[in-house]
Parts: structure tokens; C-alpha cells; sequence
């Protein structure tokens, strides 16, 4: 079943109410880091696009033709790969930095995923990523996990109660301080593969 997430119209929508709220500036600070050859993974309708430096040489991946299609609108010029992020369609050591933006709460089999973003990273490459997250408060963790499974149903995928820095650190990488922040349920930050 088709959620919010892979419907392009009501995403963007969805999106814009919360950008309004702060989001805009942590997207410009998540691309404002990429540099030299970058894959930005889960492109979704391309909201981040306009934000990156020209010295970024992008490719997008998003596994949503929909949403594919939605990303080439914004930006005709960047290429664009239907694939998982399970699966990432690139040789070892390809890119420079990964970027993902609310992407890994929906991912399937997240760890994986991870894996492979490390696979394709180069040794000194950096993931930066923005994403929501399971919240520290007890009320407010038992209420995601409560609505999880509707959640996810409803959102395509998405879990809300997801511990995705937990689980990038569990793939081997090492967050960094510099430019991490977060609110109750949201985090952004830059990590290097160990």
C-alpha cells in the first residue's frame, strides 16, 4: 500500500507546512556539507536539491518512480537512479559524501541499507544526514510505538520510533560533534566511517 511518503503531491504539501516550522534551515545545512562526488539517497521529490554548492556533483536515488519523476522536475539536470537503499547500484568507494533526509525511518532493513552506504563511501568520505527519531521522553517513546504499526501502514513505510543514530553507529560509523543537533525527535549530523 501507497503512504503519504510515496505520494508526491501530498508529500510536498505535507513538507512545505513543515519546512515553515525550521526544517528549510536544517536541509540548507545538510547539503551545505557535500562535497565531490555525492549520492544523495531517498531524493523523494527532490526538496533538498536547490541547496547544494556547485561543487557537489550529485547523483539522486530514490526507489519511487513517482517520486523520480517529481525530483526530475525540480532538477532536469541531475541523474537520477530508480534503486533501494539496500541495494545501491555503484562500485565501492564511489562517493565522497551520502546524503539522506527522512529516508532511513522508512527504509526496510535500515541496518543493511547502512551497510551499503558505507560500502560505496570513501574511506575519508562523510554521511550527513537529517532524520526523526525515536524521542527520549518516556510518554512520548510509548505513544510512537503505539502508533507504529498504523503509522506505518498510513506513511508508507515509515517508522516513527526508529533509533537511527543508534543504528548508524551500530554500522560503523563515528558521529561527529561539529554541526550535530537535535530537538526531541529530530537529529541532523555528519558521520565518518571507522
Amino acid at each position: 500500500m501507497r503512504g503519504i511518503e510515496q505520494i508526491p503531491w501530498l508529500y510536498d504539501a505535507w513538507m512545505s507546512m513543515v519546512e515553515v516550522f525550521g526544517l528549510n534551515s536544517w536541509r540548507r545545512w545538510l547539503v551545505s556539507g557535500a562535497r565531490g562526488r555525492t549520492l544523495e539517497v531517498g531524493v523523494g521529490t527532490g526538496r533538498n536539491l536547490e541547496y547544494y554548492q556547485s561543487d557537489a556533483r550529485l547523483i539522486a536515488l530514490e526507489p519511487a518512480w513517482d517520486m523520480v519523476l517529481a525530483a526530475r522536475r525540480r532538477a532536469p539536470e541531475v541523474l537520477m537512479v530508480c534503486a533501494r537503499a539496500e541495494a545501491l547500484p555503484f562500485r565501492a568507494g564511489s562517493f565522497d559524501t551520502v546524503v539522506s533526509s527522512l529516508v532511513f525511518c522508512s527504509v526496510p532493513d535500515p541496518s543493511l541499507g547502512l551497510a551499503e552506504v558505507k560500502r560505496v563511501l570513501a574511506e575519508d568520505g562523510r554521511l550527513r544526514m537529517l532524520e526523526h527519531v525515536r524521542s527520549d521522553s518516556k510518554v512520548k517513546s510509548w505513544l510512537e510505538d503505539a502508533i507504529q504499526p498504523l503509522w506505518t501502514l498510513a506513511a508508507g513505510g515509515c517508522h516513527p520510533n526508529r533509533k537511527t543514530e543508534k543504528a548508524v553507529e551500530a554500522a560503523g560509523f563515528a558521529i561527529e560533534d561539529e554541526g550535530r543537533r537535535s530537538t526531541d525527535t529530530m537529529r541532523r549530523f555528519s558521520a565518518r566511517p571507522l
